[in-house]
């Protein structure tokens, strides 16, 4: 709850798992929580070899939450990142053509335990 007693849009938390950091994210993103994704991945993305940007909680993602992911795709260079999609992210992600720039998987299990292409 935030002060006003109003649920936060979005809560964004980061684990690390051996040397993979895992941005999680749930809720609604859209241009007014979109900051709180983008600021925790530009924290993540200098200091991980490998990023998973879950966001198998997240019931709505707008297009500014699109950018955001490719922001940080492009950002990581050399380093691998991996988005967890739930049904609600994945559609427009692959309805924009973006299944073909970023790499999806349907749990944080398969995203952890796949081997790197």
């Amino acid at each position: 709850m935030t002060e006003s007693g109003i649920p936060p849009l979005l809560t964004v938390s980061q684990s690390r798992v051996g040397e993979t950091i895992v941005v999680s994210a749930t809720g609604e993103i859209d241009i007014n929580s979109a900051g709180q994704l983008r600021e925790a991945l530009e924290a993540a993305v200098p200091t991980a070899p490998r990023l998973i940007i879950d966001l198998s909680g997240v019931d709505f993602i707008g297009s500014v939450g699109l950018t955001t992911l490719l922001v940080a795709t492009d950002t990581a260079d050399s380093q691998q990142v991996r988005v967890v999609a739930s049904p609600q992210v994945r559609r427009p992600i692959e309805m924009t053509g973006l299944d073909n720039v970023l790499a999806l998987f349907d749990t944080l299990e398969d995203a952890i335990s796949q081997p790197p292409k």
